[in-house]
């Protein structure tokens, strides 16, 4: 079989966790990375053992070898990276939100079935074994009828003023911050495992820094707590630090969920509890191993990652054994695998989220800045 090549747009933070995670497919290979300039995408591949780089993207798409490409750029280039890469017939996977508005995830959606290509948004998260567990475990009814999904997405990584990432300005993120960077995988997260889509909500957001300093020199994600005053100039916000929801999923079930960036302690604190007529279920991100489950008349339950006693139907998700934990880069590892499945076999299942997941997300970004303009609920586009 021939290897597939693989190109990755984009050198932060995401963008090295996806090489890593591509090179953990016996069938892919990294072959080229593109940035926006030629230095910075070639010390990148330096690093990462890379032979080719770029600082052209455009010089990587004409290229018949590479099958597929990685979008890990700011937001603001996902739309048109995106439309470039499928009309060069390059299968793609983006990271989210899929785009900057719901018209230009549209257009990626028909633009990708026209074409038959492999399309994926990185809803990564949902490939934690314990995830996929409950999952399955949902679906066998054990939890019966959904009736309430709550938790949060917390972390504090923008806690103060002088914290600066490219996500803080909207010509760079869109017009949400914090809801487009961790509000659509809890929303993705949720509705993947109760199989009920968010239907209307009512939002509240609120930005606590109206002005930050922003670094005279560029940062990676997460690495900007060692600058000094004299590296700053100050700068007024346009996107949310906080966001409150309230949901309604389906027909009957009920929600309430919030998202920060200035949890201080909380460095990726994803956490959701379902409660359904017969049982509940408990899991949180900073403790990927374990499920809680509750009952009401049965003593409660945590369960232990072990793939030997895991659903059926779930035991693919983790690949090694009970009491060797796996984790958030484990998760790229199991949808990429399932992405590449579909590359090298367009009659493959479907099983990881597809650009229209991705549209639905940017969906719900925009009514949540609406509903939160409005004081009001709003409903989800079905």
């Amino acid at each position: 079989m021939r290897k597939l090549k693989a190109a990755v747009f984009g050198t932060g933070f995401v963008g090295r966790v996806h090489v890593e995670g591509i090179r953990r497919q016996p069938n892919v290979e990294v072959a080229a990375i593109a940035e926006y300039n030629d230095e910075l995408a070639k010390r990148f591949a330096g690093e990462m053992g890379i032979e080719r780089s770029s600082g052209d993207y455009h010089t990587l798409l004409a290229d018949k070898e590479i099958d597929a490409v990685h979008i890990c750029t700011p937001n603001a280039l996902h739309f048109p990276m995106a439309k470039a890469a499928l009309e060069a017939g390059k299968h793609v996977v983006c990271e989210k939100p899929l785009a900057m508005s719901s018209a230009e995830a549209d257009e990626m959606v028909k633009l990708a079935r026209a074409k038959n290509l492999a399309n994926c948004v990185n809803h990564n998260l949902r490939y934690y074994p314990m995830a996929q567990h409950l999952r399955r475990i949902r679906e066998n009814g054990e939890l019966g009828e959904i009736l309430v999904v709550q938790g949060t997405y917390s972390q504090d990584w923008l806690l103060y003023d002088t914290d600066w990432n490219w996500r803080i300005e909207s010509k760079s993120g869109g017009r949400s911050r914090v809801f487009a960077d961790l509000g659509t995988h809890w929303c993705d997260m949720i509705q993947h495992l109760t199989g009920l889509r968010i239907t209307s909500l009512c939002a509240d957001t609120q930005t606590f820094h109206k002005t930050r300093k922003r670094p005279k020199r560029a940062v990676e994600t997460f690495a900007g707590k060692t600058l000094k005053p004299e590296d700053y100039e100050e700068v007024p916000i346009d996107t949310e630090d906080f966001v409150s929801v309230l949901l309604r999923l389906g027909d009957r079930a009920r929600g309430a969920f919030t998202v920060s960036q200035l949890a201080a302690g909380r460095k990726n604190g994803f956490a959701f509890e379902i409660y359904g007529t017969k049982g509940s279920a408990a899991w949180n991100q900073e403790r990927p191993d374990e499920l809680w489950l509750g009952h009401r008349n049965t003593p409660n339950r945590i369960i232990i990652k072990d793939p030997s006693l895991m659903d059926e139907k779930a035991r693919s998700y983790a690949d090694l054994p009970g009491g060797h934990s796996e984790g958030y880069d484990d998760t790229f590892k199991q949808i990429f695998r399932r992405f590449y499945r579909t590359v090298a076999d367009r009659s493959a299942p479907v099983e990881y989220p597809d650009f229209a997941d991705g549209l639905h997300g940017v969906q719900i970004c925009e009514k949540v800045l609406d509903s939160s303009a409005k004081h009001a609920w709003v409903d989800v586009p079905a």
